[in-house]
């Protein structure tokens, strides 16, 4: 039977059968097969798979995964496969925008081929409205970007359109509304709904362990630990630039092949930014995201 894997916890899994019509739609606890351990390969949620019911199980209730499908994306943390859209949740206020993160993550969501969406949730609390200046500079970069009232359902219609026949994933700081959200896609309280602190204002994360939630027939939604803190050490500081959606067709206009776009004269981004094509502050936030790879690449050397 050929099947997605819906959750992992340890070394358990869940997968949930994709054909075989006489057991579509069935969802069986699973094990992996030795052999994933000895090839260094571990099966993931969002993995397709080939499994076998367990003949010693007389319910039929668990299967045994033989073989991981090829992957079209892997995330390495939190372990995740064939993801097709990122959304990342920015909250408005409590917690305030984490910018560098959200650079971050849309950096990162350019290197993997990943579509991203953003939503702005939580404006309802923004009396001032600055995340108007936010979904300006995005939607200027090419993102589309949306704004909810999680709580009240506000922008959920919207986004549950946007989610459709893709594998999504939502990532964003621990309290900006990320399992509020998907409670209101769904309709009910699927996930434990985190907690912000009164008294720091700063998220507890409540989630513990990768789900895939199922939307609509082909639709998921994945609910994921540790996604605001995945590690976008896999780019390289030389290639960062590229990942900046707005940047890349600027950089054949730098006099130097090879310009980091930091301390070089004549560069195609630089000039871009006085010309008011780049946004100043995002150009900066690359400066920030550049130099923290460029000194994790240092530290390997040694």
């Amino acid at each position: 039977m050929k099947g997605i894997i819906v959750e992992n916890i340890s070394n358990l899994y869940r997968v949930k059968v994709i054909e075989e019509s006489n057991v579509r739609d069935k969802v069986y606890e699973a094990n992996a097969r030795g052999k994933f351990k000895k090839d260094d390969i571990t099966p993931v949620v969002g993995d397709f798979v080939e499994c076998e019911v367990v003949k010693e199980d007389k319910e039929k209730d668990r299967v045994s995964i033989d073989k991981i499908l090829d992957r079209n994306v892997y995330i390495k943390r939190p372990k995740l496969a064939n993801i097709s859209k990122i959304v990342l949740v920015v909250s408005s206020k409590h917690p305030k925008p984490d910018l560098l993160m959200l650079d971050k993550q849309l950096a990162f969501a350019e290197f993997l081929g990943i579509e991203a969406l953003i939503v702005l949730n939580k404006i309802d609390l923004d009396k001032e409205k600055s995340f108007k200046e936010i979904k300006r500079v995005y939607e200027k970069v090419g993102y589309k970007v949306l704004e909810t009232e999680a709580k009240v359902g506000k922008g959920i219609d919207k986004l549950r359109k946007e989610l459709l026949g893709n594998t999504n994933a939502f990532s964003g700081n621990s309290g900006v509304g990320k399992s509020t959200l998907i409670n209101a896609i769904f309709g009910e309280d699927i996930t434990q709904e985190g907690e912000i602190s009164k008294k720091s204002r700063r998220g507890k994360n409540t989630t513990t362990s990768t789900k895939l939630y199922e939307i609509d027939e082909g639709t998921y939604i994945a609910d994921t630990p540790g996604f605001s803190t995945f590690d976008i050490s896999e780019i390289e500081s030389k290639d960062l630039a590229s990942y900046f959606k707005e940047f890349k067709q600027y950089i054949p206009d730098c006099e130097f092949v090879g310009c980091t776009h930091i301390k070089e004269e004549n560069c195609g981004i630089k000039n871009a930014i006085k010309e008011g094509k780049i946004e100043q502050e995002r150009y900066d936030r690359f400066c920030k995201i550049y130099q923290e790879l460029k000194q994790k690449e240092e530290r390997k050397k040694w």
